[in-house]
């Protein structure tokens, strides 16, 4: 096993090549696809508690994410074969009005790290686009960002377009961004607010089970 751990480690330090070449050999012998991607994923585990708790940063997280597709890239088709299937399934985007898209990207790398299928969506999302996405894609949760107060109230706009097309109560939405806080998140009736990306993740997961995907 001692493979799944070279993974790990390797992904931490953001060592992409050796990733991709540890993965590859891991491939080669005949490992389960699936137990190889927790390797991958437990590494992203660490680097995002480190994150969460100050001791890596921005800078960090993005070339660890770079690592992390580098292997999950040689294992998607595997898995796709082996009919796996992702923890559950969200859509993300920065809301109607606003461009910033650094810490949507953020949230989005530390999504996929935690094994969800993340739909991006990109900047200036409008409401109706987050919640047709949800449907048509099957998603547990809509992810909306705002890094402007001139936007967040967008964010109410997106609960109110949930609730117009009859699927408030099968999707969830999580807000994040600068200026959103929990009695934000209260005040428009969203289901969770967090403070940064590695939190957003965990929040995710447990809402995509909480809904049984």
């Amino acid at each position: 096993m001692s493979i799944l751990i070279e993974i790990s480690e390797n992904l931490q330090k953001g060592k992409a090549k050796i990733v991709k070449e540890l993965v590859q050999q891991a491939i080669d012998a005949g490992m389960d696809p699936q137990e190889i991607l927790g390797g991958l994923l437990s590494g992203m585990d660490v680097v995002g508690e480190k994150f969460k708790n100050g001791e890596v940063y921005i800078p960090e997280v993005l070339v660890a994410a770079r690592a992390m597709n580098q292997g999950a890239t040689l294992l998607k088709p595997l898995l796709a074969e082996s009919g796996a299937v992702a923890s559950g399934k969200v859509c993300i985007g920065t809301v109607q009005g606003d461009l910033h898209d650094i810490g949507k990207n953020l949230v989005k790398m530390m999504m996929e790290g935690k094994g969800l299928e993340v739909v991006d969506l990109g900047t200036d999302v409008s409401p109706e686009a987050f919640v047709n996405t949800a449907i048509e894609q099957n998603c547990q949760v809509i992810c909306c960002s705002a890094l402007l107060t001139t936007t967040m109230g967008v964010m109410g706009d997106v609960v109110k377009a949930a609730e117009a097309a009859g699927v408030r109560e099968k999707v969830k939405i999580l807000i994040g961004g600068a200026p959103v806080s929990d009695d934000f998140c209260r005040e428009i009736g969203a289901d969770c607010y967090t403070v940064d990306a590695a939190s957003a993740a965990d929040v995710a997961v447990a809402l995509c089970k909480e809904l049984g995907a």
